[in-house]
């Protein structure tokens, strides 16, 4: 499959520009989001999947190339248990921005929204973009802190949901915040789930998945 830079997502922006337009200027961004086809396939092949395969390889190179310190040890986590927990990186990075357009849009009616599956989409996938691109500081664990810059995330998100799902502006807040509840939920079973999987390969424990969120 062949990805045209000029049509990521099913858009007229390319990828750099898309990513750069909804960090630095949301609202603009959101409104030729919100005119534009929502062409799910694209939008996760062309879009959700190259950040969430940046931030997996970063935490690769990070965790099995580079290494990390553990109590004054140094430790690398083997190349293959390494590479398989990226690939469940992104996985879980695709899944997890499925499920933040499923719940968006299953909570719509309550907080006077349209349903529509497609700009739920829209919203999840280009609203977690500060959240996948902050997965790029786990290539050095020493900084992994920095990655808390990913709740931009949220205020992206704040500023999608009445442009995207017509949320009226008196319930957006709220409505915001029930997502977020609902998604740390689903969150904590999703990082269990790896979890469990990494330390039955020998993986680092505690090294969370991708939280696009």
């Amino acid at each position: 499959m062949t990805i045209d830079p000029q049509n990521v997502g099913g858009t007229s922006a390319g990828f750099v520009d898309r990513v750069k337009n909804i960090l630095l200027t949301p609202a603009a961004e959101w409104d030729r989001i919100d005119a534009e086809p929502a062409d799910v396939n694209k939008i996760y092949m062309g879009y959700v999947l190259p950040l969430a395969a940046l931030a997996a390889i970063c935490a690769f190179i990070g965790l099995s190339i580079i290494g990390m310190s553990v109590f004054g040890t140094s430790y690398r986590v083997p190349i293959v248990t390494g590479a398989v927990m990226a690939v469940m990186r992104v996985i879980m990075g695709l899944v997890g921005v499925y499920l933040l357009a499923f719940i968006t849009n299953a909570l719509a009616p309550n907080f006077g929204s349209q349903q529509n599956m497609g700009k739920a989409h829209q919203l999840a996938a280009y609203g977690s973009t500060a959240g996948f691109l902050a997965g790029v500081f786990a290539i050095l664990p020493a900084l992994a802190i920095l990655g808390l810059v990913g709740l931009y995330s949220l205020y992206l998100l704040y500023v999608g949901l009445p442009k995207m799902m017509k949320t009226p502006e008196d319930k957006k807040m709220v409505y915001l915040i029930v997502i977020i509840v609902v998604a740390i939920v689903v969150q904590l079973v999703i990082g269990a789930i790896v979890g469990a999987v990494q330390m039955s390969m020998g993986g680092v424990p505690g090294m969370p998945a991708v939280n696009p969120y």
